[in-house]
C-alpha cells in the first residue's frame, strides 16, 4: 500500500509541464521524501533566475534565494520533513543577477495511509507585478494626501452608481466627517453657493457632460478658498458609461489638465467641436481623415455624433487636430471651446 501511494505521489519533470507555465510566471517543485528526490519544473528555474536543470534542484537552494527579512514565512528543512508546510505565502526572491521578483508559494503536504508525511508538492506564481501595482497605489495615496493638505489639489472619481473616491485628507482640510463628504461633498461649498452649484453639477451628471464651476470652500481653520472645479464623463472604447473623473484646485494656481483626466476631456468633443477646429485650419472632412488616420466615413460619423463617446477615432481626431493647432478648453459655465494656437 505504501508503495503503491507514493507512486502515486511521484511527479515526473514531464508532467510538471502541464500545470501552468504560462509565459515564465508560474512554476512547480516536489520533494519525496524516500529517496529524497526534489523535481523542479523549468517555469521553477525560471521564476529563481536559474538555467532549467544546469543546477540540482534543492529545498536549501531555495531558502538561499529568498530575501532574507522573507525567509521566516518558509518552513524548515525539518518541518517540510514532517509535512508542516504552509497552504500559501508570499516572498521575495533573489536571483543570482542580482534582479528581485515576488513569488506566491503554495505548498501541500502528502501522506502514506499511515499518516507519514511522504512528500510535498508547491507551485510559484509570479506576482511581482501585483506587488509593485500595490506599491504603486501605496505612494499614489500619499501623494494625493500630500497635494491636498498643503496645496488643496484633488483629483477625485465618481463611479456610475455616484460612490465616490476623494481623498481622504479632505476631511481634515475642510473640518467635516470623510464619511459624510463621500455621501455629500457639496456640504465643503459655503451655504449661500451650495444650493446653485449642485443643482447645475447634477444637471451636467445626469445629462453625462462636461462640466467646469468656481465655488468657495469653507476650510476647518476657519478661512474660505475659491475653488475652480471640473469633471468630466468617461466611456470605454465600446461607448460604455464609466463614471467621471474631476480635478479641483485653487483659482489661481494654473494647473494644466493631468494626463488621467485627458481621454475624458478629449472624448467631450462632440461632432461641432471637430466642425469648428475644421474650419478654423481650412481643412476639409479628408483633411481630418488623412491627418488622423481614419476613414472619410469615420469622420462623418464622428460629426454627426453617431459614433459613440469612448470610441478611440474621436481621441486620433483630437490628436491630429491638436497637432495642428487647435486647442480644446473648457469655460467656466461648462461650455467646451475651441481655440487656434
Amino acid at each position: 500500500m505504501f508503495h503503491s501511494a507514493l507512486s502515486a505521489l511521484t511527479l515526473s519533470a514531464g508532467e510538471f509541464l502541464t500545470i501552468t507555465e504560462n509565459r515564465g510566471v508560474s512554476g512547480a517543485w516536489s520533494w519525496i521524501f524516500t529517496g529524497g528526490e526534489q523535481i523542479w519544473s523549468p517555469g521553477f528555474y525560471r521564476l529563481l533566475g536559474l538555467v532549467p536543470n544546469a543546477t540540482k534542484a534543492r529545498y536549501d537552494l531555495l531558502l538561499n534565494l529568498v530575501h532574507p527579512e522573507d525567509r521566516n514565512r518558509l518552513p524548515t528543512l525539518a518541518d517540510v520533513r514532517e509535512g508542516n508546510v504552509p497552504r500559501e505565502t508570499i516572498v521575495r526572491v533573489i536571483r543570482p543577477n542580482g534582479t528581485q521578483r515576488t513569488l506566491s508559494l503554495t505548498m501541500e503536504a502528502r501522506f502514506s495511509a499511515e499518516g507519514r508525511p511522504v512528500a510535498v508538492n508547491g507551485t510559484a506564481l509570479d506576482v511581482s507585478d501585483h506587488a509593485l501595482l500595490a506599491q504603486a497605489r501605496h505612494h499614489e495615496r500619499q501623494r494625493r494626501a500630500a497635494l491636498y493638505l498643503t496645496k488643496h489639489i484633488a483629483t477625485f472619481w465618481t463611479g456610475p452608481d455616484r460612490v465616490r473616491d476623494l481623498p481622504f485628507e479632505m476631511a481634515q482640510v475642510h473640518g467635516l466627517p470623510f464619511e459624510e463628504i463621500c455621501i455629500n461633498p457639496y456640504l465643503m461649498i459655503v451655504p449661500e453657493e451650495r444650493a446653485a452649484y449642485q443643482a447645475m453639477a447634477e444637471a451636467h451628471i445626469e445629462q453625462q457632460t462636461i462640466y467646469q464651476g468656481t465655488v468657495h470652500e469653507s476650510l476647518a481653520n476657519g478661512e474660505l478658498e475659491y475653488f475652480r472645479i471640473i469633471t468630466l464623463p468617461i466611456w470605454d472604447p465600446d461607448g460604455v458609461y464609466l463614471g467621471r473623473c474631476g480635478l479641483k484646485y485653487p483659482v489661481g494656481a494654473g494647473l494644466l489638465l493631468p494626463a488621467p483626466l485627458r481621454p475624458g476631456f478629449e472624448q467631450s468633443v462632440t461632432g461641432h467641436h471637430l466642425r469648428a477646429a475644421r474650419a478654423m485650419l481650412d481643412w476639409s472632412m479628408m483633411d481630418l481623415a488623412q491627418a488622423s488616420g481614419l476613414s472619410h466615413s469615420t469622420v462623418r460619423r464622428l460629426e454627426d455624433d453617431s459614433e459613440h463617446r469612448g470610441s478611440r477615432s474621436r481621441l486620433h481626431a483630437v490628436e491630429a487636430l491638436r497637432r495642428a493647432g487647435v486647442r480644446f478648453f473648457a469655460l467656466d459655465n461648462g461650455t467646451l471651446a475651441v481655440a487656434r494656437a
